[in-house]
């Protein structure tokens, strides 16, 4: 049988583990996830439901590359787009390091919120829906106030009992996603925000916090994930108006 979503395509920004195209790849929809850690011939991962990501690696701290992707779908239908950029330079868990950051870069801060504000242009560009996440940071003042704000544990319930083990990390994130962390969305073109269907969670210090201490690749990856549950929802609530 014909998969009547594979011409829909779905973007995400910053994204190395895939996790927030999942539910759409579930569905059907044809996913791409743009990160500067994947091959730059990309690879591709099919899923039962009939769609696939595919895994490209591009510097998008480069704007010539958001030009890029703006040609590249521009007669595509590209029916929502995501974003993670870099929060390194921005959030504020990290403000204890801005003032040696400014010393040697009084720009930094401008160059790292100019990543967000590409994204929403290529988005816009595109006509999509779209959401740009980032944890509490310097975004809200740089560039403008987030639109909404969520903890992970607050859709947990999207994720089935059958499922609550996260398939990757579970010794790092906790079942069904019941941890802490605020997390703002920027968002435009008629995203709609999910309603919450939380659960508890863990007491005292999330597992990220406790174990996820450090600079590496690893450690930065799993902290930046998408919880599951979250994504779910924002599929569930942003597939339907999409009808060609």
């Amino acid at each position: 049988m014909t998969n009547p979503n594979l011409d829909k395509i779905v973007l995400s920004l910053y994204d190395y583990t895939g996790e927030a195209l999942k539910p759409w790849a579930e569905a059907g929809y044809h996913c791409f996830a743009f990160d500067i850690q994947h091959d730059a011939d990309g690879y591709a991962e099919s899923f039962e439901g009939g769609g696939m990501i595919e895994y490209i690696g591009l510097d998008l701290w480069h704007s010539d590359n958001i030009t890029v992707l703006q040609e590249m779908f521009s007669q595509d239908n590209v029916v929502f787009g995501m974003a993670f950029p870099v929060c390194t330079d921005l959030a504020v868990s990290g403000a204890a390091h801005f003032k040696a950051k400014a010393d040697r870069d009084p720009e930094f801060q401008i160059r790292a919120s100019n990543h967000a504000r590409w994204c929403a242009s290529l988005f816009d560009a595109l006509g999509c829906p779209y959401f740009i996440e980032n944890p509490v940071s310097r975004l809200a003042t740089l560039w403008r106030k987030p639109d909404y704000s969520f903890h992970p544990y607050e859709y947990g319930n999207y994720i089935p009992d059958d499922q609550a083990e996260h398939p990757l990390w579970p010794e790092y994130i906790a079942d069904k996603d019941a941890y802490p962390k605020k997390t703002c969305l920027w968002t435009g073109n008629g995203f709609t925000m999910p309603w919450t269907d939380p659960v508890k969670p863990e007491d005292g210090h999330s597992r990220q916090h406790l174990k996820l201490g450090g600079k590496s690749a690893k450690t930065k990856n799993i902290r930046s994930a998408t919880p599951r549950g979250f994504a779910r929802a924002v599929y569930e609530f942003n597939n339907e108006g999409i009808t060609q």
